[in-house]
């Protein structure tokens, strides 16, 4: 069982055909459904035949409600504190160059009190998978905390340098010193400003595939030929993979989420 804690939003993807053109239309793909990065990771991970549990605070308003069931119909469990209103999104913008912008509303997710943490829910977690995002406010912040002191093994995903910024990169340091993650994640750049000192590094590189960093040894791996349709998503399809026990699995997983529109499996 891989626990994730974080967010689960809506997620809207829009695959431009050419340039934003101001004052007029501008055409492209659009996809409408469930995100974030803690949903996306559990829902791969059952794409890809585990078994995942999602945990964070959500709404019950419209958009909670086809979001939480967008999920659950993934085979996800669910657990946290709900809410009448407040479900966020998140509209991801990518360019036919590859290139992406997210404009993120985060919404009730990071109004997740430590209070509201029920430790059954960490109950079965083989891992504890958990976004930096998820440190980046409070008061989700110390919950994450709280459940990083409770869960039996860590993984850490970096997820962007605003979010490291927004946590400070001491205090991830710090988190990582004191909670000894098993596997952190992330990219060249969120890597580089953190250096962070784990048993295992996984430095994504997109289509240059990943670099697997254990106990002072590198191994790169390379990443499958694929058309890249859309690059959201493809971080949190190789975790799920890496952690179900494969960088293979990872790397496969990686090439599906780039051939298709949008972070889900």
């Amino acid at each position: 069982m891989i626990c994730t804690l974080g967010d689960l939003l809506l997620d809207v993807v829009v695959r431009l055909d050419g340039p934003i053109a101001e004052d007029t239309d501008t055409y492209g793909r659009t996809r409408v459904g469930a995100g974030g990065q803690a949903a996306n990771v559990a829902a791969w991970v059952v794409a890809l035949g585990g078994s995942a549990r999602f945990i964070g605070k959500r709404a019950r308003d419209a958009a909670g409600r086809l979001v939480a069931e967008e999920l659950a119909s993934r085979g996800v469990e669910l657990a946290g504190p709900e809410v009448e209103l407040g479900t966020g999104t998140v509209v991801s913008v990518a360019t036919p160059d590859g290139k992406r912008t997210m404009l993120s509303d985060r919404g009730v997710s990071i109004d997740f009190e430590p209070a509201e943490l029920d430790e059954a829910w960490l109950g079965g977690c083989d891992w504890l998978h958990v976004p930096v995002y998820s440190l980046a406010r409070p008061p989700l912040r110390e919950t994450a905390l709280r459940a990083l002191g409770i869960a039996p093994r860590l993984s850490l995903d970096l997820s962007a340098t605003v979010a490291l910024e927004q946590a400070g990169v001491d205090l991830v340091r710090d988190v990582i010193a004191v909670h000894r993650p098993a596997v952190v994640f992330g990219n060249e750049d969120e890597v580089a400003l953190l250096d962070p000192a784990a048993e295992t590094v996984v430095v994504k590189r997109g289509a240059r595939g990943v670099v697997v960093r254990t106990r002072g040894e590198e191994r790169e791996h390379r990443a499958r030929e694929a058309e890249a349709v859309d690059t959201t998503g493809a971080g949190d399809a190789f975790a799920a993979g890496f952690l179900l026990g494969s960088v293979g699995l990872g790397i496969e997983a990686a090439a599906r989420c780039v051939g298709q529109l949008g972070a889900m499996p």
